[in-house]
């Protein structure tokens, strides 16, 4: 099962024909993606399901439909076990970008935090997941595919928001601090969080 998210929406992508009660359910072989995104944006219908009977032709047949950017980020914790966070166009965000042709992901990844922060000494220290995000550019849609990884540093120094790219702070947050700017966050970035333990600061 997949979720893709159309603004903070997700679509569901499954084996499932009927994924319950409340979801409209769609083949995703023969659904006009354009169309469906429309009745989404439309308020036609909330709850959908894409459905395939091959678990791993889903995102197969949705790359099909939408031409692929790809993107790389960061959930980094400092020594204190405070969380890094961009804030952007009015919500909070971790840090991330997109691909250059030819860079290795993690690359990527290490690179965006680098730019839009300015922390240094960074190290990934897993593969969280890759999220996936409807998004119109050029006026055509398309979808993000952004690849997260878990990173630690013991960077102490200043943090500088990369402006150009529309960032106005960046914070490193505590656990309680970190469920207050998840309430203003986006549903993929919240979707990180889960199953990740925040240590309070000792300080």
């Amino acid at each position: 099962m997949y979720k893709v998210f159309l603004n903070d929406l997700p679509i569901i992508l499954s084996t499932k024909s009927n994924y319950g009660e409340k979801y409209t359910n769609f083949p995703i072989k023969k659904t006009n993606l354009k169309w469906l995104i429309r009745q989404i944006k439309q308020g036609a219908v909330l709850y959908v399901n894409l459905y395939h009977k091959n678990e791993k032709k889903l995102i197969k047949h949705l790359r099909r439909k939408l031409k692929v950017i790809t993107a790389a980020g960061g959930l980094v914790y400092n020594d204190k076990g405070e969380a890094l966070f961009i804030y952007r166009n009015g919500k909070w965000d971790l840090p991330k970008g997109g691909k250059k042709r030819f860079e290795k992901i993690e690359a990527a990844a290490i690179r965006e935090v680098e730019e839009e922060t300015k922390v240094k000494n960074l190290e990934i220290d897993q593969f969280l997941q890759v999220t996936y995000h409807i998004m119109k550019r050029k006026g055509k849609y398309r979808l993000k595919e952004t690849y997260w990884y878990k990173m630690k540093t013991s960077f102490k120094g200043e943090l500088v928001p990369q402006k150009e790219e529309g960032i106005t702070k960046v914070k490193w947050k505590n656990a309680e601090k970190t469920d207050k700017a998840l309430q203003k966050s986006y549903a993929n970035i919240r979707e990180l969080f889960i199953d990740q333990t925040i240590p309070e600061s000792d300080i």
